[in-house]
């Protein structure tokens, strides 16, 4: 039985992945999490003038060298309104922080290292040349490429586009999904299934995948197994020029199991099927050209863990985005025996040991098709083909399936 290793299906899944370049424009408001295709440069300078970073007097270092030097106040600097006359010789500026510097003043005192005397104010404090005075163009100035090409926009990188001016972005088109479901035993939620059907559920875990992921979703629907109605399907995906058809169901060999058959008469290069890897062996990949076909297996569990370890990688380099990092070495709660020629994918609770150390405890229960267990898992447990015993306490390795849980 030729089986693929894991890490060598990955690696040529995302071998032939070219990142998508087509790009788009959209308001700021809409960019978050999205990636720049062009660096975006500074629409303006920015401060625009000497602004103050304090709540002070502006006025010349020249006339208070030293401590007790006596000033004049002759008008208001605030944000938004500043003072329109210059600061001549022993005079000085009420100023408030953000508010423009006036013409003359090269520094601000603090409004504590003042003290206030009729008409003016008495200094307290020495006065260092360009004290507490932002310079124009201290953060960015216009023209400036501040952000380069390849950036992900995230809440520091769009204050900072909007401080540049920029209303809008050009970002990197999402990566276009399709995901098919076959089976004669589906029906949507909602249904009342026969004695021989069941509720089609993959289709809603995999798309949100699939968006968290980066990517847009096309759903096509459930298809029962019938090449015509199977082959329109892919039909109306490729039509829609998407970058990743995924099917769930079918991709196996058997008599029932017509997916990769079909995919194959309609023109699909077939690179690999088969992993060594539980749950999750009956994984296909093939293209249409530069469009990926991924067929997930059928069982919920499986095509999840599949997705996880085939799909969120691919859809992430296609949308030029960093990998998610979910791999993580906690401890082992309980013992583990040896493990068979295939890598195994365990469900698993996170713990707090006594000590403060974060264990891995497996479900007792690990059947491909008990989406419960998943749903109440926090991490898989990730057993290589032929690992050893690993004792309780042993470190083991784990994928998170929430990554932030250990934060």
């Amino acid at each position: 039985m030729n089986l693929l290793p894991v890490a060598e299906a990955l690696n040529r899944l995302l071998a032939r992945a070219k990142p998508v370049v087509a790009s788009e424009t959209l308001p700021l408001a809409e960019a978050e999490g999205r990636v720049l295709a062009v660096a975006l440069t500074a629409g303006l300078t920015q401060p625009p003038f000497n602004a103050s970073a304090m709540d002070g007097y502006a006025l010349r270092r020249e006339d208070a060298p030293e401590p007790g030097a006596v000033l004049k106040v002759i008008g208001t600097s605030a944000a938004g309104h500043g003072f329109e006359a210059s600061v001549n010789k022993g005079e000085a500026v009420r100023i408030f922080t953000g508010a423009p510097v006036p013409l003359g003043a090269d520094s601000v005192l603090l409004q504590e290292d003042a003290e206030k005397i009729e008409g003016g104010i008495r200094t307290n404090f020495p006065v260092r040349q360009g004290q507490h005075i932002r310079p124009r163009g201290q953060d960015f100035v216009q023209g400036e490429a501040v952000l380069s090409a390849g950036t992900v926009l995230d809440f520091s990188r769009l204050t900072v586009a909007a401080g540049m001016n920029r209303p809008e972005v050009e970002i990197f088109r999402r990566p276009r999904i399709a995901i098919l479901a076959t089976g004669d035993e589906l029906l949507p939620p909602g249904s009342t299934p026969g004695p021989s059907q069941i509720i089609a559920s993959n289709t809603f875990g995999i798309a949100a995948l699939a968006r968290k992921a980066g990517a847009n979703v096309l759903d096509l629907g459930i298809v029962p197994d019938d090449k015509p109605r199977i082959t329109a399907a892919i039909d109306t995906a490729r039509d829609a020029k998407v970058d990743v058809i995924v099917t769930l169901g079918g991709a196996s060999v058997g008599d029932h199991d017509l997916v990769q058959a079909t995919l194959v008469e309609a023109g699909m290069q077939l690179d690999f099927w088969r992993i060594a890897m539980r749950p999750g062996k009956p994984l296909m990949v093939g293209s249409f050209g530069e469009t990926h076909v991924l067929g997930l297996p059928g069982n919920p569990v499986s095509s999840l863990v599949c997705s996880l370890l085939f799909l969120e990688p691919l859809i992430r380099k296609l949308a030029s985005l960093p990998p998610v990092q979910r791999e993580t070495v906690v401890e082992a709660a309980v013992a583990l025996r040896a493990n068979d020629y295939r890598q195994d994918y365990i469900r698993a609770k996170l713990l707090k040991s006594t000590t403060g150390n974060w264990l891995a405890e497996p479900f007792g229960k690990q059947d491909s098709s008990m989406m419960k267990v998943f749903a109440e898992a926090d991490c898989l447990i990730v057993r290589p083909p032929q690992a050893p015993e690993l004792p309780a306490g042993a470190p083991c390795p784990v994928m998170l399936l929430r990554p932030d849980l250990l934060v």
